[in-house]
This record gives structure tokens, C-alpha cells and sequence, in this order.
């Protein structure tokens, strides 16, 4: 199956600091900024401890890609198996990004045998940066680490979601020759690079819904088609987000979700959500006339 999608947004379960994160973020990226916030309704706040007015979701893009910030409450919490590779052109743009974004190092900022300069830091909100010095098609792209059991199935995740999301490609793909694991690679998937790499020590984090990847679907067969063949924990099902057969989250929903909320009379946006925590799956003609409401 191919064909056109807006490309996946990166979504963040932050506790109550997506405002926040997504300034510091936006101010050390060229070609960033926020498109717009959606607060919390009654609904949607009892469902998740959070206060009414408050922030729920920030849409922002950073290098001109896009990205969510969802206020949820301390439910998950983001660790290292998805970070951001982010190819820097200069080593005073490494250098810069690394002051802004490091509270602690997992790899400290050096030269390494495969970069003139690398480093993998996280920062004060638990995200995980990877920063290289040396050019990329898109700048940040997000890596997914395949450890403890899930080891040895990157490649085999990656034939999986190319078979399944539209405008999605294997770019290249390195893997070692004796245990065949891949040591890193770059995939297109639904319009964004991502990049796929294993660990074979043993972690204490995993996929989780902490991260999640937001597809935006044009009609309700696509995203019905698409649902189907990543769906594999029904008991994960909720609100349109679902957790595919690796353990990593999506989320389904309409490609001008974002926007329609945010332009959507409050009573609407209420009535909106209200449906919402009311689904699994989402319905987008449901949701389109409640907005409209």
C-alpha cells in the first residue's frame, strides 16, 4: 500500500512540562516554532488529574518537522529507547545544542571511530538527544533501540512497518556479519526518517507510550487498513492510540486533528473529547460532526 500522508508527528508524555519543553526546544532549533495549544476541558482533565484551562496538547515543529507535547499526567515516563538523532552541520551547532539540551551524558561529546564528533545526552524533561557531526536529509529523525527481548527484531520490524505505512522505504540499513543485528540504519516511514538500532545489553526501559508516533489518516478506511495491521494489544486500545506487535504506541486520527481543535468552540472541543474517551478506535465522522457542534 502507498500513497500520500502527512508525515508522522512525534508525540511526548510529559507529567505537566510540554509548555515548557517545547519553548526550550523551539528556542535552540532553526526553523522552529509552537502552531498553537489545546487546554483541557472537564473531560478530559478528569480523565487524566490534570487542572480545566490548563495546557493539554502543544503542537510545535522543530527544524521544520512536527512534533506533540501532551500534558498526561506521571502515568509513563520517557527514557532512552526513543531519542532524537539530530545530524548537526557545524561543530558550533553541535557544541550549542549540547550546552542547551545535556543534563546528563550517556555518551559524552567527543570523537568516536564512526564520527568526527558525536554525543547521546539527556535533558531535564528525560528526552534523549543523539547529536552527530555530519549532514542528513532530515535533521531529526526519531531512534528506536531494539534491546532486552526485543533484540534481534529490528530488522524484522522494519520489513513489517514498510509493508504497512504508506511512502515508507528502507534508505540503508548496517547490520553485523556474524549476529546479523543492526548496528544502525535510516527507514522512511510514512514520510519521516527514522532510525533503527539494537542493543545487546540488557536495559531497564522499553518502548512505552511515553513516546508515541501520531499518524494522521485522511479517510476512516485508511485508517481502518492501517489500525488493523498494527493493532496487536487489543487491552492497549483506548482513545485512538493503540501498541503495535514491538511494544512501540501510535496514535490514529484525523491529518487536521490538531487543528481542529484548536479552532473548535470550547463547547465543541468538550463534546469532541467527551467521544474520544469514549472510543478505542477513533471514529472521524463522529468526531468531525461533534466538533462542528
Amino acid at each position: 500500500m502507498r500513497g500520500a500522508m502527512k508525515p508522522v508527528q512525534i508525540c511526548y508524555w510529559f507529567n505537566t512540562e510540554a509548555d515548557e519543553a517545547a519553548e526550550l526546544y523551539c528556542s535552540l532549533f532553526p526553523a522552529s516554532r509552537i502552531l498553537g495549544k489545546v487546554p483541557y476541558g472537564k473531560a478530559g482533565a478528569k480523565a487524566t488529574g490534570q487542572k480545566p484551562g490548563g495546557t493539554m496538547t502543544v503542537d510545535f515543529e522543530l527544524a521544520g518537522l512536527p512534533f506533540l507535547g501532551l500534558n498526561g499526567g506521571p502515568h509513563f515516563k520517557i527514557d532512552p529507547s526513543i531519542s532524537l538523532f539530530v545530524a548537526c552541520e557545524s561543530e558550533r551547532e553541535i557544541d550549542a545544542l549540547w550546552k542547551g539540551l545535556k543534563r546528563t551524558a550517556r555518551m559524552d561529546l567527543k570523537a568516536y571511530p564512526f564520527a568526527k564528533k558525536y554525543g547521546w545526552c539527556e535533558d531535564r524533561f528525560g528526552v534523549n538527544w543523539q547529536l552527530i557531526l555530519g549532514e542528513a536529509r532530515q535533521k531529526i529523525a526519531p531512534a528506536l533501540l531494539f534491546a532486552n527481548e526485543k533484540f534481534g527484531k529490528a530488522a524484522e520490524a522494519i520489513e513489517f512497518y514498510t509493508s504497512v505505512l504508506p511512502d515508507s522505504k528502507v534508505e540503508r540499513i548496517a547490520q553485523d556479519e556474524k549476529t546479523k543485528a543492526v548496528i544502525h540504519s535510516r527507514v522512511r516511514l510514512a514520510g519521516r526518517d527514522f532510525v533503527f538500532m539494537e542493543g545487546p545489553l540488557e536495559h531497564g526501559f522499553d518502548f512505552s507510550p511515553a513516546v508515541s508516533f501520531v499518524l494522521g489518516c485522511s479517510t476512516q478506511g485508511e485508517l481502518d487498513r492501517i489500525w488493523s495491521r498494527l493493532s496487536a494489544v487489543p487491552e492497549a486500545e483506548q482513545c485512538g492510540w493503540l501498541r503495535d506487535r514491538y511494544g512501540v504506541s501510535w496514535q490514529m486520527v484525523h491529518e487536521n486533528w490538531g487543528t481542529m481543535l484548536r479552532i473548535a468552540s470550547p463547547e465543541a472541543r468538550e463534546k469532541a473529547m467527551g467521544e474520544v474517551l469514549a472510543m478505542k478506535k477513533l471514529d472521524l465522522d463522529r468526531l468531525s460532526r461533534a466538533l462542528r457542534a
